[in-house]
C-alpha cells in the first residue's frame, strides 16, 4: 500500500526535523519554509494532509488555510495546525478557517502520531465515500438515460420495426449542437433527450401512424397532436433533461418561418434544441429505408434540406450540420436499418 503524504510547513528548519523524525517512517514527507512554497506545493501535487505552523513571517498559517480552502484543487486537504501554547486563542480562528485540528508545541511524538494518523483515515472514509456516492449518482444517471432511451424507442417501434431511429438521430443531434458551438453539457442533454421527441406518438392511433396513403384533414389533424401529447406526456419536472425533453417534443415540429405545429412559431422563438432535433429527424427520416419505400440518398436528402433552408429549417444550423456531414455518414452506417 502506497504511503500517504503529509506536507509540513514551518519557518524554522528545526521544527520540521522533528516532525519529520516522529512521522517519515510512516509517511511520504514534503516540507515548505513559508506559505507561497507550501501553497506551490499544494497545488502542483496534492498531499494528503498537511500540518502548518501559525506564525510564519510573510503569510502566515491562516492566511496559507485560507488561500487552500478557496482552491478546488486544495479545499479537501485536512490541515492541522501546530502552535505553540500561546497561541491557542488563535484556535477558534483556525477552526473557522478550515482547520481540523491543533497540536500544541512543543510537540508530543504519541499526539503527533496519534492525531496525524486519526485524521488521514477520516479523510480516507470521506474520500471512499465520495467515490461511492458518485458511483452511484453516475449509475442512477445511466439508468435514468436508458430509461429514456427505451420510452422513446417504444414510440418508434409503432411505426419503425426496429426503433433505430432515435438512436441514430440522437447522435445526429449531438454533432450538430457542438458544431454550433454549444457547451458541452448542452450538447449531452440534446443527445440524451432526443429520443423522447416523439413519444406523443403513443397516444396517436395505429390507424394513422400506419396508414399507407396521405391523410385526411381530419387524421393530419389528429397526427400533429403527437407534439402536444409528447408534451404532456413528459410533464413539468425541475429535472434539466425532462425540461429539454418537453422543449423538444413540442417545438420539434415547428418551423422557422412559421408554417409548423403546434403554436406556430418561427425563427429564434422556436427552442434551439427543437431547431437541432427538426434537421436531424428529417434526415434521418428521408434516408432511412422503409418496408413501404426506399431510403433517400445522403446528398438528395442534403439538398432538400438546403433548399428548405430559412423556411423548414434555420438556415445557420444547415449550415453547420453540412460541416459535420463525414461523421454524420459514420454513424448512419454503424446503425443502418436492414430489411
Amino acid at each position: 500500500m502506497e504511503k500517504a503524504t503529509v506536507l509540513i510547513v514551518d519557518d524554522t528548519p528545526e521544527n520540521i526535523d522533528i516532525l519529520v523524525g516522529i512521522l517519515g517512517k510512516d509517511y511520504k514527507i514534503k516540507v515548505a519554509i513559508d506559505g507561497p512554497k507550501a501553497l506551490a506545493l499544494a497545488q502542483k501535487s496534492a498531499p494528503d494532509l498537511i500540518l502548518l505552523d501559525v506564525m510564519m513571517p510573510g503569510m502566515n498559517g491562516h492566511e496559507v488555510c485560507q488561500k487552500l480552502k478557496s482552491e478546488p484543487l486544495t479545499c479537501h486537504i485536512p490541515v492541522i495546525f501546530v502552535t505553540a501554547l500561546s497561541e491557542t486563542e488563535d484556535e477558534a480562528q483556525g477552526f473557522e478557517l478550515g482547520a481540523v485540528d491543533y497540536i500544541t508545541k512543543p510537540v508530543s511524538p504519541a499526539v503527533v502520531k496519534a492525531r496525524v494518523k486519526t485524521h488521514l483515515s477520516l479523510y480516507d472514509q470521506k474520500r471512499l465515500l465520495e467515490s461511492e456516492v458518485a458511483q452511484r449518482t453516475k449509475e442512477l444517471s445511466e439508468t435514468r438515460f436508458e430509461i429514456i432511451r427505451r420510452l422513446g424507442r417504444a414510440a418508434e417501434y409503432k411505426d419503425n420495426e426496429t426503433g433505430l431511429h432515435v438512436i441514430r438521430m440522437s447522435h445526429y443531434a449531438r454533432l450538430l449542437a457542438i458544431a454550433s458551438g454549444h457547451s458541452s453539457r448542452f450538447c449531452e442533454l440534446v443527445y440524451n433527450a432526443a429520443p423522447m421527441h416523439d413519444i406523443g406518438k403513443i397516444g396517436t392511433p395505429d390507424s394513422i401512424l400506419k396508414k399507407p396513403g396521405k391523410l385526411d384533414a381530419d387524421e393530419w389533424k389528429e397526427m400533429q397532436a403527437h407534439a402536444q401529447i409528447g408534451a404532456e406526456i413528459i410533464g413539468d419536472h425541475d429535472d434539466p433533461l425532462l425540461q429539454m425533453a418537453k422543449r423538444i417534443a413540442i417545438s420539434h415540429h415547428e418551423k422557422w418561418d412559421g408554417s409548423g405545429y403546434p403554436h406556430g412559431l418561427s425563427g429564434e422563438d422556436i427552442p434551439i434544441e427543437g431547431r437541432i432535433i427538426a434537421i436531424a429527424d428529417v434526415f434521418d427520416a428521408l434516408t432511412s429505408a422503409r418496408p413501404y419505400k426506399k431510403a433517400w440518398t445522403v446528398e438528395d436528402t442534403m439538398a432538400l434540406i438546403e433548399k428548405e433552408s430559412g423556411k423548414h429549417f434555420d438556415p445557420d444550423l444547415v449550415k453547420q450540420f453540412r460541416s459535420v456531414l463525414d461523421d454524420v455518414k459514420e454513424i448512419k452506417a454503424k446503425h443502418e436499418e436492414t430489411f
